[in-house]
């Protein structure tokens, strides 16, 4: 099955031997003008943890010391370094092993430059107080415990598992080792916890400090400095360095350039012949079902509250989901949800810290997270707006999981000024770096603001939106903390209700009927709160083309507007148009022509939301005429039944994505949420199946709306934005963001 290489000396990687001394590294990043660039230094210690293979035992060891001391906001040299105000956020990935060599990385990002200093002394400091010290027996249990039930459950959420576990071993082999290694992982546990218990963990993990870490030379140190004409110097340099190339080629030169270039937009415009394409084997629609993938879903109640129960096998993993509705907030506080949630989680309550919270959720679940979920509903204004609560343990905890989603939902004290501080600072650095690195995401939210009360609701709790309040939040934490704490706790007053609750369990039916008394408690310890008179969230983004400028040599260009308001009704076959633009005419355009890493459009049918978006786009102005030109595309279009009948068996692919049982059962709640019924699923996927070539045709006049009301909202650099505004003049209003 695993053949030896035939060209072992080709494809070898060579071990990289260790450095006899420290190195370090200072280089310059391109910064936004114009803003201050004090506390916007970066600096990241790196090792190289050794150069000959390490054996299974080690490799899990030392992924559980890195989890000890970064894996969650209760590590402590995570906890230290966000605690001690030097930076906004870390960086560096901790233990990364799945090159030859394993790696271990941190640091801290929005350092001021006196800092730099502090960060690295800080790191070593704290390295070293770990390897003397050890770690608390709740942190390695509750480490321990978190690992082994993610080994144990293997949830790899929509990916296979089959190829989830194909490149688990694809780490080694390609590395000529043996590729069955990484699956095995009961044997080097079962010893790894005899050790700890025969010999303490501060035996088994202070060890592996000092040699890989403390008394590692293979020690680089990377500083990373702001400069605010970087950006500036690289364009005007690679302007000039074009400028030679081009004065140096003779007239044949340029004419053969032309001519490759004509040659080689031809080749990435014209599709592939049908007999190439005949050559790809494929399914048939026979071999499709007919009928939607069924999810058991029983829905009763338990001391009045809804209940949904999903008798699945989950391996004895009990899955559940507490919803509380989110209407009821008034509007000023939505910007303080995501904090909120975060709050639960990560600040303590009366009787324990939020490390020991922390450890304690880790001892005795699988993980306990909180959130907001938005979404527009098909056929009403009012969105579908909640607060959840979602966790797992294994059945036999079920009592402990809905103990702890008690005391997360209501004994946390929301009054630990210093942490929310430092939420702040970390949601404001995430934010930014989405900007810079998933522009298309910011776009989008934004558009959705504009075109619907959800994705107002939505861009105010993740969009620029957020980052202008969290901007404003975190000078205003030291001024009004009174006054902000006090909002939260309006939050969870408002909230946290026995009215109106959800529960959402997956498991198999033995496990649900034991875990229903567990429930009947946590329900009676809820408040039963009056309802509240739901605010008016009807507010939306002026509908004005919007230029989001960052300091950044691509683009994110996005361009939408609401088919449901123009009077089209939801048809399935709008799934396969989609599916089939983003694999044909917006891959060969935005992304094979243009150049941009991606390029793709989405079809809401919630809220009748139709977006064309790219990824790291060269182009803004050229993206956009091609949008535009997807009406024209649809009409031309001729298409054989072979080509058809792959577009609608790869929509199916995606209506009936891979799901494990959490997922089945969350996928559930969704449609319970958001009123899916089961015949709506029958009749869509029915109009899927029977999707023709005469419904691209007669969808290019609907998706023609997009064309001339469509709004563009786009994240891009200073320079194409002038541009963009020189050649249609005001075409965008600017809005400059870092």
């Amino acid at each position: 099955m695993f053949e030896a290489n035939s060209a072992p000396e080709e494809s070898r990687v060579d071990y990289q031997k260790l450095f006899s001394k420290p190195v370090r590294i200072v280089e310059k990043y391109p910064a936004a003008e114009g803003v201050d660039l004090k506390k916007k230094h970066m600096v990241c210690l790196n090792w190289l943890l050794s150069e000959t293979p390490l054996d299974l035992e080690t490799e899990l060891a030392l992924g559980f010391l890195d989890h000890l001391m970064m894996g969650t906001p209760a590590s402590p040299l995570r906890k230290i370094l966000l605690e001690s105000g030097l930076g906004e956020a870390i960086v560096g990935g901790g233990i990364e092993d799945e090159l030859l060599q394993p790696q271990f990385s941190v640091g801290l990002k929005g350092v001021s430059d006196d800092d730099i200093q502090k960060v690295e002394e800080l790191i070593m400091t704290t390295l070293k107080k770990m390897a003397e010290e050890g770690f608390n027996s709740d942190a390695v249990e509750a480490s321990m415990n978190t690992i082994e039930f993610s080994l144990r459950e293997n949830n790899t959420g929509s990916f296979p598992r089959g190829l989830a576990l194909m490149l688990r071993s694809m780490g080694k082999w390609i590395y000529d080792m043996d590729p069955f290694e990484p699956l095995k992982y009961q044997g080097p546990l079962k010893e790894l916890k005899a050790r700890i218990a025969e010999e303490g963990s501060k035996a088994v993990f202070a060890p592996l400090i000092e040699k890989f870490i403390l008394n590692n030379q293979h020690r680089v140190t990377i500083e990373m400095q702001p400069d605010s004409e970087m950006a500036s110097r690289d364009e005007a340099t690679e302007k000039e360095n074009l400028e030679k190339l081009k004065a140096s080629l003779t007239v044949e030169d340029l004419a053969e350039l032309a001519r490759a270039t004509h040659e080689l937009k031809l080749k990435q415009e014209t599709p592939d012949p049908p007999e190439a394409l005949k050559c790809v084997p494929s399914l048939s629609l026979q071999d499709i079902p007919k009928n939607p993938i069924h999810i058991p879903t029983e829905v009763g109640e338990i001391n009045g509250t809804k209940v949904l129960q999903h008798d699945l096998f989950t391996n004895d993993v009990l899955y559940a989901e507490v919803v509380f509705k989110m209407s009821s907030l008034k509007q000023e506080l939505l910007p303080l949800v995501p904090l909120f949630c975060q709050s639960l989680l990560e600040m303590g309550t009366k009787d324990l810290d939020f490390v020991q919270l922390n450890q304690l959720i880790g001892r005795k679940t699988g993980g306990i997270s909180v959130y907001p979920f938005t979404s527009s509903v098909r056929g009403k204004e009012d969105p579908c707006s909640h607060i959840i609560a979602r966790g797992k343990s294994m059945s036999g905890r079920a009592e402990d999981l809905f103990n702890l989603f008690n005391r997360v939902l209501q004994d946390v004290q929301l009054t630990d000024q210093k942490r929310f501080k430092q939420f702040v600072s970390q949601s404001k650095a995430r934010m930014e770096n989405r900007l810079r690195g998933s522009g298309h995401g910011i776009a989008a939210a934004r558009m959705d603001a504009k075109l619907n009360v959800a994705g107002w609701i939505s861009e105010q709790m993740g969009g620029i939106s957020y980052l202008e309040f969290l901007q404003d939040l975190e000078k205003k934490v030291d001024d009004d903390w009174l006054g902000i704490s006090s909002s939260l706790e309006e939050i969870r007053n408002t909230l946290i209700s026995k009215n109106d609750c959800i529960i959402n369990l997956t498991a198999d039916g033995k496990n649900l009927k034991n875990t229903e008394k567990y429930v009947s408690k946590f329900l009676d310890m809820l408040p039963n709160t009056s309802p509240v008179a739901s605010p008016s969230w009807n507010a939306r983004l002026p509908l004005t083309n919007e230029a989001i400028v960052v300091p950044t040599q691509v683009n994110y260009v996005g361009k939408a507007a609401n088919l449901f308001e123009t009077g089209y009704q939801l048809k399935g076959s709008a799934y396969v148009i989609s599916k089939y633009l983003n694999n044909s005419w917006l891959w060969d355009r935005v992304r094979v022509s243009g150049g941009a890493y991606g390029g793709f459009c989405d079809f809401d049918t919630h809220s009748g939301v139709f977006s064309f978006l790219s990824y790291r786009d060269p182009n803004l102005l050229k993206t956009l005429d091609i949008y535009d030109g997807t009406s024209n595309f649809l009409r031309e279009l001729e298409m054989d039944n072979d080509a058809l009948t792959k577009a609608i068996i790869g929509t199916i692919g995606d209506v009936d994505s891979y799901q494990l049982p959490d997922a089945k059962g969350y996928s559930s709640l969704s449609r319970y949420l958001l009123g899916v019924t089961e015949e709506d699923r029958q009749i869509r996927r029915e109009e899927i199946l029977s999707t023709r070539l005469e419904d691209f045709k007669e969808f290019a006049d609907v998706v023609e709306a997009v064309k001339d009301k469509g709004v563009v909202v786009a994240v891009a650099s200073p320079d194409d934005v002038e541009a963009a505004n020189e050649a249609r003049p005001n075409f965008f209003q600017v809005k400059k963001a870092l």
